[in-house]
């Protein structure tokens, strides 16, 4: 449970972060998707641009995560 608060919660207040200035740039209605305008309500923009950013986020710190392991850790994966 640890491990996963590690990586969910950095990830959170990251994603929060570049949500801010990504959308402080780019208004919802500017944005297009494979060519074609987004019609969604900047609410619904905002939740799926943030939820989007906060997997980018949480793949990243998971990716950290994993390469902080020891020698020993990945060799007593293997074992078992």
């Amino acid at each position: 449970m640890q491990k996963l608060i590690q990586v969910l919660w950095p990830s959170f207040l990251v994603a929060g972060l570049v949500e801010i200035l990504f959308f402080t740039v780019i208004a919802p209605q500017e944005l297009y998707l494979f060519g074609q305008p987004v019609h969604f309500s900047p609410i619904a923009t905002y939740s799926i641009g943030f939820f989007g950013f906060w997997l980018v986020c949480a793949a990243s710190s998971l990716t950290t995560l994993f390469f902080q392991r020891t020698s020993e850790e990945v060799n007593r994966l293997s074992q078992d």
